[in-house]
């Protein structure tokens, strides 16, 4: 499994949310309109931030649902929300790039571990929330392949 399901209709620059919740609503809406989960998703995604934050460091939250929300989910998908003025994610955890994942089966696993490799450099986490452009986006998470 690559990130070539990373398409760019489920990149989304300039976003602007008031909180966590309008965030993590917006990531799920993404990945309800474009057919990776039924609508139920997005409650398990509150679920899951309820838990334990999602926010990873380096200005990166990974909303996702709870394991009990595989079932909602019809394929694996990731959309990536730049927030460049940044939401509070709690205790002061500002968020500026927002990963959505949902994951068929397990392949949440493999996606998780290549955005895992992109966004534990800083650098290309900044690039990121500063790209001008979709392809700029993709381009960096395509260099992990």
């Amino acid at each position: 499994m690559s990130l070539t399901i990373l398409a760019k209709e489920n990149v989304l620059l300039n976003s602007k949310v008031s909180d966590k919740k309008s965030a993590i609503e917006l990531v799920g809406k993404i990945l309800v309109t474009n057919g990776y989960v039924n609508s139920d998703y997005i409650e398990k995604m509150f679920e899951r931030e309820e838990l334990s934050s999602t926010y990873m460091g380096n200005f990166v939250a990974i909303p996702h649902g709870t394991e009990d929300a595989k079932k909602s989910v019809k394929e694996t998908g990731i959309v990536i929300v730049q927030v460049p003025n940044g939401v509070d994610f709690g205790n002061g955890n500002i968020v500026k790039l927002l990963i959505g994942l949902a994951g068929k089966n397990d392949e949440h696993l493999d996606v998780l571990s290549k955005i895992a490799i992109v966004c534990s450099e800083e650098e290309n986490v900044l690039s990121i929330i500063n790209a001008q452009s979709v392809e700029e986006i993709l381009a960096i998470f395509e260099e992990v392949n």
